[in-house]
């Protein structure tokens, strides 16, 4: 009988997580009896009574099993963390990893297993609509057209990591040094076997999103200095383009200068240096965050640290990856 992984990241969702459960459950009892699984959950140093339910529902049903984290390592590193566990537990197939909140929908882990009985490597959900704010996904729409037209890789739009994973390719990610993940863009560039699946992200069914300003532009910059070279080059070839323009508006306002005196040439050419400045500045701030992208990948530090496991046997001990 295949065994099947659902792994669960969570972070502050004590309203969600008990529904979800029982939700998963009846979905494999009545959809997937054919299948053994196991609910896993990954959490990220919850601040709220979380980690309490999840060591309840472990406590009353071992095929929920959990990995608590000594802190908050980002929304990136403990799912991948988690996903990387696959031969913990006894061991599964396959890894579907979903949200916490409902926004993934259940009954598309019935899709993926089926589509997975292919001889597919990873099903990722692709979410072409959503009820999630609209101005949201307006802007989460130019953002994948943006990265799609700029990265080396062929991405995969509205992915978001709702997938099936096999374990042989489950195996390929274990072999990539990478302590700042984004594993969306590890699937594009090197699933050679993908499938996709259409579906309608819902809305959280309670509580409030972690996400942000700052952890949606964590994101945005993790992709774009991990698959992008272009925005670099860009850089170099407008920053050689308005250096030109910048000594040949110096020397035509000089040349006019003594033809005209009374033509205000320096403001003039404050306005052109101050337009060059501006655009400099901003080349220099992305160009820095490719550099602190790269110092993070240099010190190799460990994606989590745990804490505790829950319902993984006396056989499993605390460990790093």
């Amino acid at each position: 009988m295949k065994r099947i992984r659902i792994l669960i990241p969570t972070f502050n969702e004590e309203k969600n997580i008990e529904g979800l459960v029982k939700e998963i459950i009846h979905h494999f009892e009545t959809e997937l009896p054919q299948y053994d699984y196991f609910i896993h959950f990954i959490d990220n140093n919850s601040a709220d009574h979380t980690q309490d339910i999840i060591r309840k529902l472990c406590k009353s049903n071992r095929r929920i099993k959990a990995i608590f984290n000594a802190k908050n390592f980002g929304q990136f590193n403990s799912p991948f963390y988690g996903l990387l566990q696959n031969d913990i537990g006894g061991g599964s197939d396959c890894t579907i990893i979903m949200c916490a909140d409902f926004q993934d929908p259940v009954d598309m882990i019935k899709k993926f297993v089926m589509k997975w009985e292919e001889g597919y490597q990873v099903v990722a959900g692709i979410k072409t609509k959503s009820k999630e704010n609209k101005l949201m996904r307006f802007l989460r729409t130019i953002y994948y057209k943006f990265i799609k037209k700029m990265s080396t890789i062929q991405q995969i739009e509205h992915f978001t990591g709702f997938a099936l994973y096999d374990n042989s390719f489950i195996e390929t990610l274990k072999k990539v040094d990478d302590p700042t993940p984004f594993l969306r863009g590890m699937v594009a560039e090197f699933c050679g076997n993908l499938a996709t699946i259409e579906y309608t992200q819902q809305k959280r069914k309670a509580g409030k999103s972690s996400n942000n300003f700052r952890t949606l532009y964590d994101a945005a910059m993790l992709s774009i200095t991990t698959y992008t070279k272009k925005i670099p080059r860009y850089a170099t070839i407008l920053g050689a383009i308005f250096s030109g323009l910048s000594f040949v508006a110096i020397v035509v306002l000089s040349i006019l200068k003594i033809f005209y005196p009374q033509i205000h040439a320096m403001y003039i050419l404050f306005s052109a240096l101050g337009l060059f400045t501006f655009i400099n500045l901003f080349f220099i701030g992305i160009l820095g965050e490719y550099l602190v992208n790269m110092n993070v990948r240099q010190l190799h530090r460990p994606l989590v640290i745990e804490k505790e496991r829950l319902n993984f046997g006396d056989e499993d001990d605390k460990e790093t990856v």
